[in-house]
């Protein structure tokens, strides 16, 4: 029996131990005598399923971009000067080959072609074409950078098309990416949550997406897995602060009389969520010392602040939130999420697309920028990227100063940066409309495989036993590393 992957059995009273295992500790003294002629891999975190990674890791912390709405990758990363040409055509049979559209634009009596009006030019030794015109400051660390030009996915709307990106599964109630790295990975601060996500603001709010705490819920894994959630306004956290009148010698006597009765709950019935409880409660009491400190950004000098642009100062802008991960990461939060709303542009995208760009661009580059300062740019992934990507067609009328777009599965684009990535790699090509894989595609669960590599994990020895199945982060159909994306 594999006992981290059975919380049941590690919560098990002395008593109940002797009564259910019988000969089985002669097993347990096997397998302790032949882990032990495993080749050593790095050592996690406390608390971490995993004693060792799977292999020696590239990267030990996370941030992880996520831009709610699916960007539009032809306009910011997939070059298509072809379709200069076909502005206005409807979009060929060749090239649709009947795939599913969204109930937005399937009833279009014509899918007119609608080219990028933005300018793009190459950038970095690797020659990438980018959308310098809105994002002259990611332009500048090309060389740095992974992109993922042949994402695709099944998903063709939001909620299981965000819901797949985030878990490996278009169905809720699965664990998300942060959960697995913070269960096989460990703690590396016992004073702050292990994964922590931040939902930005976006500057311009025509259209926002609804988002759920169930992204970043630990689903079958232990609940102290589930993500912290930082606010943008008050207190970072919920009830952190004590209320008036109870003082923290108050705060340590109630939860020490708590901690009493919820051992003798564990004791009896063996439940990991009361363990949960507990570790959760001690987790709140150290984040009243340290995340008043975190949150307060007045310590950063005046070059770092200005690095990151105008809004750093306001809280929940996505240059805050981006100056926070590095905070956090530098702290030892092993995992960050961060969403960005409002790219969701089915009409006026150059109404729009400006707002968002100019929301994440300098920032992103800030933070590439700081975190190599800070000498973490090594040994923290940084990834951006949506659900999924969107159609070179237009949905509602076009002009050549203005259009929308549908979503798109079939092609999008995403990159990494630091962390054992292969900075100045281009990965994947589409076809000329932007609208088909022709070479190198990642599935979503190669992304993932990638990423759990990166951190030292094998992807198919990852697993936690649910409903009588190893459950795993990549699912039962075959996902592959991309070697090539690894440093």
């Amino acid at each position: 029996m594999n006992l981290f992957n059975n919380p049941h059995a590690l919560n098990l009273t002395r008593r109940h131990f002797f009564q259910s295992t019988g000969f089985s500790l002669g097993a347990t003294a096997l397998a302790q005598l032949q882990a032990a002629e495993v080749a050593k891999g790095t050592k996690t975190g406390i608390d971490a399923a995993l004693p060792e990674t799977h292999f020696p890791a590239k990267c030990k912390n996370i941030i992880y971009l996520h831009m709610v709405g699916g960007p539009a990758q032809m306009d910011l990363y997939d070059y298509k000067p072809e379709m200069v040409k076909h502005y206005g055509e409807d979009l060929p049979d060749s090239i649709r080959k009947g795939q599913r559209l969204t109930t937005m634009t399937s009833g279009q009596a014509k899918f007119p072609v609608a080219p990028s009006k933005y300018r793009f030019k190459q950038h970095g030794k690797c020659g990438m074409w980018m959308n310098d015109e809105l994002l002259p400051y990611t332009a500048k660390m090309a060389d740095d950078m992974v992109f993922i030009r042949s994402m695709n996915t099944e998903a063709i709307n939001h909620e299981p098309a965000i819901t797949y990106m985030q878990t490996g599964n278009q169905v809720t109630g699965r664990p998300c990416l942060g959960a697995w790295t913070s269960y096989g990975l460990g703690s590396l601060n016992q004073n702050l949550p292990t994964f922590v996500v931040m939902v930005a603001k976006p500057s311009n709010q025509e259209q926002v997406q609804a988002i759920s705490a169930r992204l970043w819920q630990s689903g079958y894994l232990p609940g102290e897995h589930a993500a912290v959630s930082f606010r943008a306004a008050g207190d970072p956290i919920l009830f952190i602060n004590n209320p008036p009148g109870v003082t923290p010698e108050v705060r340590r006597t109630t939860l020490n009389g708590l901690n009493k009765l919820n051992g003798i709950t564990a004791e009896e019935f063996g439940d990991p969520e009361t363990k949960t409880r507990m570790a959760q409660y001690e987790m709140a009491y150290r984040m009243q010392a340290s995340v008043p400190e975190l949150a307060d950004i007045s310590s950063e000098s005046a070059k770092v602040l200005d690095m990151y642009g105008p809004d750093v100062k306001k809280p929940g802008s996505f240059a805050n939130t981006a100056l926070t991960a590095r905070r956090l990461v530098e702290r030892g939060v092993r995992f960050v999420q961060v969403y960005h709303n409002n790219w969701d542009h089915h009409g006026n995208l150059t109404g729009r697309m400006p707002d968002q760009c100019r929301d994440v661009d300098q920032p992103c580059w800030a933070l590439i920028q700081d975190l190599k300062r800070k000498g973490l740019f090594d040994s923290t992934l940084v990834i951006w990227g949506g659900e999924f990507g969107r159609t070179i067609y237009s949905q509602g009328g076009l002009t050549k100063t203005n259009y929308g777009r549908d979503h798109h599965p079939r092609c999008f684009t995403m990159w990494m940066a630091g962390g054992g990535s292969k900075g100045g790699t281009i990965y994947g090509e589409t076809d000329d409309y932007s609208y088909n894989i022709v070479k190198d595609p990642v599935h979503i669960r190669d992304f993932h495989a990638t990423v759990l590599h990166l951190m030292g994990i094998d992807h198919e020895r990852f697993a936690y036993r649910y409903l009588g199945l190893d459950q795993k982060l990549t699912g039962v159909e075959k996902a592959n590393v991309i070697k090539e994306m690894i440093g």
